[in-house]
């Protein structure tokens, strides 16, 4: 609470760890933290692989903190499914960002958790909150139509496209492009700029094409140049004009309250999964139906239901 910044990192990575005794401490500290967080607007920022976004997150955030605000973005690295690993980058590729002392950015990786988001970003927004970060940026995994965990934890979502790349007419089709507040074609610049006309005209015209949002907000498409921090200003206006006409008509909080909702249910689901996997008879029902899968005598899904009468006879 009082900003240190070491404080806040150890934080975290009680929060990031799988150790029974290290979650009893970090709910301890989340509990805590919450009656100084919320005071923030939580803004994510996905996009494929290559569009840029280390580079857009510089800009954006730079500008953010230039207006007097303290920044923390969490960037969440791809884990590799072999090794595990992550590379944890991010910082090298914001330089200018890190070396600013309203600015705090984790890389943090994304593990097994599913859309796009490491499993415990929702807390780490928390205790970035009671540090006194009033934007949070969260950089998600490049993301395909499925991935929308990240719109589950934000306030605006936003999402970053590239001209020429073939993917234009993605917007007719439901999926996130139809959760995003706004559309920002990235690298709108030098040969680029008459492919980035024509894609924020195929946008427009897609983003018609769905109904309007509950927030009363309609999505816009922006272009802009990160490289050469054009189109930056505007967007920040932007995402200003979006928490102001949210918070009027009372949009920003009750979608808060949904999601807090949505959190803990999904912790309940991962706690009960969990719970269930670590009982032994489970682990040896689980060694028994295997070995009959392996040997073509039961259907894996004939298996499973096994497995879960497990359950339900001790029950």
């Amino acid at each position: 609470v009082s900003g240190d910044r070491a404080a806040l990192s150890r934080a975290i990575t009680l929060v990031e760890s799988q150790k029974s005794e290290h979650r009893k401490q970090a709910n301890t500290i989340v509990q805590h933290c919450l009656k100084y967080s919320g005071k923030s607007i939580r803004i994510g920022i996905t996009g494929v692989p290559g569009v840029g976004k280390s580079t857009f997150i510089e800009s954006l955030g730079s500008h953010i903190i230039q207006q007097g605000n303290r920044l923390a973005v969490l960037a969440v690295d791809p884990s590799s499914t072999l090794t595990k690993g992550s590379i944890l980058g991010d910082k090298t590729r914001m330089e200018t960002l890190v070396g600013k002392s309203d600015a705090f950015i984790r890389p943090t990786a994304s593990g097994v958790a599913l859309g796009g988001v490491a499993q415990h970003t929702r807390e780490t927004t928390i205790l970035c909150e009671a540090a006194g970060y009033n934007v949070i940026l969260i950089e998600t995994v490049g993301v395909g139509q499925n991935e929308t965990t990240v719109h589950s934890m934000v306030d605006f979502f936003l999402l970053l496209k590239l001209a020429g790349a073939g993917d234009e007419l993605q917007g007719i089709k439901r999926g996130i492009i139809e959760m995003a507040d706004a559309i920002v074609i990235n690298k709108s610049d030098g040969d680029n700029i008459e492919r980035s006309n024509l894609a924020r005209i195929e946008f427009d015209r897609a983003l018609h094409l769905y109904p309007p949002k509950p927030s009363k907000w309609t999505p816009i498409v922006k272009q802009c140049s990160a490289l050469e921090h054009r189109g930056i200003t505007e967007l920040w206006e932007l995402i200003s004009t979006y928490a102001e006409l949210t918070t009027t008509n009372g949009f920003f909080r009750d979608n808060r309250q949904k999601q807090n909702q949505h959190w803990m249910l999904q912790t309940i689901e991962t706690s009960l999964k969990n719970n269930f996997f670590s009982q032994p008879e489970v682990q040896k029902a689980m060694k028994e139906q295997l070995e009959q899968i392996y040997s073509n005598t039961i259907s894996p899904f004939s298996a499973a239901q096994n497995v879960l009468n497990i359950i339900k006879s001790s029950g």
